[in-house]
């Protein structure tokens, strides 16, 4: 199991977005050069949510001019609608601004109107504008939330997903991010969405968001690697879920912790190209940002010993 996984790290994005005290710009620029410096290959480093509804990324302009980039690493931002992608292009041809944006859609009619306040269909039609205004900008990511079980509506009919999948390559976004918003998937439900996906939206390049409400991130990891799937979405410390004023879902729906993810993969002989040797600083500057310990193992006990051959 030696093939290369993709890591997106969304701490400064999901997993600030969670925060009710807003986190300085400077601490914002300091966390996505650190990812930098890591290594990682894709960083989720700001949101154009409207200031007046998330207040944490008023600054996001200001961010993305600050930062160091690397010039083989991707730069996120997510757009909920127009006006988002706008404020995105603003930027971009300002040449301050990101190389990847993600448009969001979710899998159910409740949580489309909860989350996004629009019904599917106007969300897609959303979507279809976007994708307009953005141009060849930037490289598009579906981002598909409520894919294994909806806290609204309860289960998912996989066909709903695949369908949803289908539409967004239609559109020529050929990365979807699936979103287990409310850690309701399982290594069994994960194998088969991503199985029967892949046979019907071959070209379509699937991207793993598990949250880890119920213990269960990892192992759902490890089953969509199985099912092929090599990109995945985490946050340091297992930062990250939800707007502060979402209270569905247990009120736990943190992501994957990234240090236990590269730990698992690195060990299973998975490569991830992150520096191994920074991981776990960041992983404390990361803790130091929110002043408290966070939900990440791998910080605690140490990197695996046998990923470096050791004994002991």
């Amino acid at each position: 199991m030696s093939e290369r996984i993709v890591v997106s790290e969304c701490f400064a994005r999901d997993g600030l977005q969670n925060e009710p005290d807003i986190v300085s710009t400077e601490t914002k620029v300091a966390l996505i050069d650190r990812f930098s410096r890591l290594g990682l290959p894709r960083i989720e480093a700001t949101s154009y949510s409207n200031p007046k509804v998330v207040p944490q990324f008023s600054d996001a302009s200001e961010v993305l001019a600050k930062i160091t980039r690397r010039d083989d690493a991707h730069y996120k931002a997510t757009c909920a609608n127009l006006r988002a992608v706008e404020r995105a292009n603003a930027d971009h041809d300002a040449g301050k601004g990101v190389n990847e944006i993600s448009l969001l859609a979710s899998a159910t009619e409740s949580h489309s109107q909860k989350n996004l306040r629009a019904t599917k269909d106007e969300q897609w039609q959303r979507i279809a504008e976007m994708v307009s205004a953005a141009g060849s900008r930037y490289r598009l990511i579906g981002s598909l939330s409520v894919t294994f079980g909806c806290p609204f509506e309860g289960a998912v009919e996989p066909g709903v997903v695949v369908d949803d999948c289908i539409r967004f390559a239609e559109l020529g976004i050929q990365h979807v991010s699936l979103g287990d918003t409310t850690g309701l998937a399982t290594p069994w439900s994960v194998d088969a969405l991503f199985e029967r996906i892949g046979k019907a939206a071959p070209d379509v390049t699937l991207i793993a968001h598990f949250h880890d409400s119920r213990g269960t991130g990892l192992a759902n990891c490890v089953a969509a690697y199985g099912a092929g799937c090599r990109w995945f979405d985490s946050s340091f410390g297992g930062a990250g879920g939800h707007p502060a004023k979402i209270k569905y879902g247990g009120g736990h729906t943190g992501n994957v912790a990234t240090e236990d993810l590269i730990n698992l993969f690195e060990a299973m002989g998975v490569q991830t190209s992150v520096d191994l040797d920074g991981l776990l600083d960041v992983a404390q500057f990361c803790e130091g940002t929110l002043g408290r310990q966070l939900n990440g193992k791998t910080l605690r006990t140490g990197l695996s010993p046998l990923i470096r051959g050791e004994t002991g």
